[in-house]
């Protein structure tokens, strides 16, 4: 990776250049993007808006994030997967998130599919773990936008009926969730997530 991926950030210290394009992006960069996380709301959630990204930015998604937190019940799958088509008239109305029928229903119908892949998996963190890709997939970081595994995991999501979960979804999703360390080398960031990933408990 060439130092033309990174940027010196307020501090000084070098980062990925992405994390300069919003001001809204270096704390999520800093504090969030690539540590690992096996809390099932977490998974569920960053997947769900992930989903809502599809055709958007992910500046527009951040920035409403926490309107989408409230919409949807702090992403509380098993709530979610009750929802009915008031829920979805509500959401439809909320001026606060994106309002696409589509993906609204697609969260609602992907929450009834988690509840059955905790049923039958323990939890969402245990099913998404276990595609951890191994290391010698990952090449030069931020140079791909899907990779074999998540073409695989993509492919074994939508088998179980999961919708708005393509292969370059999926790969976002890994790389926010820390299945993959795809900070930019040089990036302060990466060493931090690094140690984090070594000494995450694998569920």
């Amino acid at each position: 990776m060439s130092t033309t991926s990174l940027l010196p950030g307020p501090d000084g210290q070098m980062r990925c250049r992405w994390c300069a394009s919003a001001p809204e992006f270096l704390a999520y960069h800093d504090q969030e993007w690539g540590f690992p996380v096996k809390d099932d709301r977490r998974l569920f959630e960053k997947i769900s808006l992930e989903a809502f990204q599809s055709g958007l930015s992910w500046r527009t998604i951040l920035a409403k994030r926490e309107n989408f937190r409230a919409a949807f019940h702090q992403f509380d799958f098993h709530r979610i997967a009750r929802y009915t088509e008031r829920d979805v008239q509500r959401l439809l109305a909320d001026a606060g998130i994106v309002r696409h029928r589509g993906k609204i229903e697609a969260v609602i119908h992907n929450a009834r599919c988690a509840v059955e892949m905790e049923a039958a998996e323990g939890s969402l963190a245990t099913f998404f773990w276990r595609h951890e890709p191994d290391a010698a997939e990952h090449g030069l970081p931020q140079t791909a936008s899907t990779s074999p595994t998540s073409i695989a995991l993509s492919r074994t999501l939508k088998q179980r009926g999961w919708k708005f979960v393509g292969p370059t979804t999926v790969f976002a999703f890994m790389q926010a969730m820390g299945l993959i360390n795809d900070h930019a080398s040089g990036c302060i960031s990466r060493q931090a997530v690094e140690r984090a990933r070594k000494v995450f408990a694998r569920p």
